[in-house]
């Protein structure tokens, strides 16, 4: 994995290019002036999108188009790859959220910056609730790790000298449960959720956060937000006004928005484009077909808006392109919003990303989509290893700008550019069972790491397919972690991280296995051996987790945030110890069962999603 040294010269290397090659050269050996390394030249090309390598002995010719594309291709030449490839998108961004309790620090995030810019993406957005520190608001962000002003100023200098555009992504309306929780936005709020529309001082809060991010950031480019919003009107709005249906009720908040969005010149806002798709169909559903949005709705929409379509799930190209339309139907150019998939995961999950990530390419491409940009949520906690994601950006990248993806130019441009392993990021991720059995969706390894060991929610679940697919899952994490212990060595970063996670979820099972076994039998030696020896083993495999969960976050986020895994991991402690009490009152007579052990199946319809909060996880609000 050592990178060759680029060498450049400061005459005569374009000047578009100097703060970008300055910036990498703070980590990667690219060089100003004559070194043994090889010796670039860059050429500026007329056709979008170009970012070429020519390598020949001691020398390098990169072609190029825009800033971005010369990154793409110094990204190549580090790992020593020719290449010719033409970007497909004008703009390749990614929205990492910063709401769901991790907040990236900065060093960490000019790193991700450095990163970005050689796989050739041109656009960042940091998802920011209320993340950020609002003059005159205290509680906004209040004990959450926001922001600060100069720490965005300081990012937005590391982004705009690789030739990436921070944008702002903020929310207008709904998602502001954090800040609707203090006394002090009272005023503002119609429900748990979202802001009450029409309230003067609902327009004087949104000012503020477009002040704040007018001077923070270069960029004359916001996305606004508003999507999910459920509940709209339906609140103290109601109460004040009564019902008023909610297109109308968006629709004229919006234009309030867009103006003061004017204000601060920013010309054309952008907003997810859910809420028109969800209001517009009886199951409140974001992808039903059936969805026919009124012509009088359609006129009031702000002309000058730019609408994001989200989809994360859809696996067929022709889904994409047909939602594509629809958009267009009403108007409007869309951008794409995809996904990376982070949430609800311990690790990078590739399978998922590359089943949905793929159709949604090509259907970009051949609707001749110009905006694409990938989302890497936090969902339930923000527990996952982010840094292993960046295999996925890298992937991502690599059909975006190819029509398909080489694993093995992947690898080398992963090990040149995020010094790890390709390969074995994307094996760990394989935690994330595929295998279906009997129509039952696979096993989730956060839900089996969560699951309460006395109430076995997501085993019970299963009904009785239960000790099937349990011990396929736990055959395919046996596997996996040998796989995985063969590869500890070979440079993927925190490849350990995922080892002990599958040593703990191992673990789980096994524990449970013996339990049931051992209480089923009233085999009270066994029982007393659980009571003690495995009890014990078992929580000091939670420390060991705790630990490395901790150490990874701290490395990469503000501490804020992290108390949430800390309950949860200790909730699960004290339930291991609950464990060994109630089979201590067992064997010492003063009750004669575990209720808790006797319920046999779950009732039907009764699965790990509709039971989430019951596994012995704290919320997410933390006050």
């Amino acid at each position: 994995m050592n990178n060759q040294t680029i060498n450049w010269q400061l005459s005569q290397a374009p000047a578009e290019l100097h703060s970008l090659l300055k910036t990498l050269g703070e980590e990667y050996p690219i060089v100003e002036g004559e070194t043994s390394g090889i010796d670039t030249e860059f050429i500026k090309s007329v056709i979008k999108g170009t970012a070429k390598v020519i390598i020949t002995k001691g020398q390098a010719v990169i072609t190029y188009n825009r800033v971005e594309n010369a990154a793409r291709a110094l990204g190549s030449l580090l790992a020593g790859i020719e290449t010719d490839e033409q970007a497909s998108f004008k703009t390749l961004g990614i929205m990492l959220d910063c709401s769901r309790n991790a907040v990236m620090k900065v060093e960490h995030l000019k790193k991700w910056l450095r990163r970005l810019a050689l796989m050739g993406y041109n656009m960042a957005m940091l998802y920011t609730e209320d993340t950020y520190q609002l003059p005159g608001e205290p509680y906004f962000g209040y004990l959450r790790g926001p922001y600060t002003m100069e720490e965005m100023k300081e990012v937005d200098a590391c982004a705009t000298s690789l030739g990436i555009e921070m944008i702002a992504c903020i929310q207008t309306l709904g998602h502001l449960e954090q800040i609707m929780q203090w006394a002090p936005f009272d005023a503002v709020r119609d429900t748990s959720s979202v802001l009450l529309v029409d309230k003067p001082q609902t327009y004087t809060l949104i000012d503020k956060m477009l002040a704040f991010w007018s001077e923070a950031l270069n960029s004359r480019r916001i996305h606004i937000g508003m999507d999910e919003t459920h509940d709209l009107g339906r609140g103290k709005f109601m109460d004040k006004y009564g019902y008023e249906r909610g297109f109308e009720i968006f629709n004229r908040h919006l234009a309030k928005v867009n103006e003061l969005c004017a204000k601060y010149n920013y010309p054309n806002p952008m907003i997810w484009s859910d809420m028109y798709f969800r209001m517009s169909n009886t199951t409140s559903n974001y992808y039903d077909e059936a969805s026919t949005i009124p012509a009088d709705v359609k006129e009031k929409i702000p002309a000058n808006i730019e609408l994001v379509y989200w989809d994360y799930y859809h696996k067929d190209a022709e889904f994409y392109s047909e939602w594509i339309k629809r958009h267009r139907d009403l108007g409007f150019k869309p951008s794409m919003g995809s996904g990376v998939w982070t949430w609800g995961r311990l690790w990078y999950d590739h399978r998922q990303t590359k089943a949905t990530v793929d159709p949604c390419i090509e259907a970009c491409r051949k609707e001749k989509v110009d905006e694409l940009f990938f989302t890497l949520w936090g969902d339930d906690g923000a527990y996952c290893e982010f840094d292993s994601s960046l295999a996925g950006l890298a992937y991502c990248a690599e059909l975006s700008y190819n029509t398909v993806a080489d694993d093995k130019l992947i690898a080398a441009r992963f090990a040149a550019v995020c010094h790890a392993d390709y390969l074995a990021c994307l094996k760990a991720g394989n935690m994330e069972s595929q295998t279906v059995i009997d129509d039952k969706q696979p096993v989730s390894a956060p839900a089996m790491l969560w699951d309460d060991p006395l109430y076995a929610i997501v085993e019970r679940s299963y009904g009785e397919q239960s000790n099937k697919i349990i011990a396929n899952i736990k055959a395919e994490w046996t596997a996996l972690k040998t796989e995985l212990e063969a590869l500890a060595d070979n440079g993927c970063g925190n490849l350990e991280h995922a080892i002990i996670i599958l040593n703990t979820l191992l673990a789980k099972i096994s524990y449970r296995q013996q339990l049931m076994a051992a209480y089923s039998a009233r085999d009270n030696d066994a029982l007393d051996q659980i009571a003690v020896e495995l009890t014990e083993q078992m929580i000091e495999r939670v420390e060991i987790l705790h630990y490395s969960l901790r150490q990874q976050w701290m490395s990469r986020n503000k501490p804020f945030g992290f108390e949430i895994i800390q309950a949860r991991l200790d909730t699960l402690i004290g339930r291991y110890q609950e464990v060994a009490v109630r089979i201590k009152e067992l064997l010492d007579g003063e009750i004669d069962s575990i209720p808790e052990l006797d319920v046999e199946i779950a009732p039907q319809g009764y699965s790990y999603q509709h039971c989430h909060n019951k596994i012995g996880m704290p919320p997410i609000s933390r006050f």
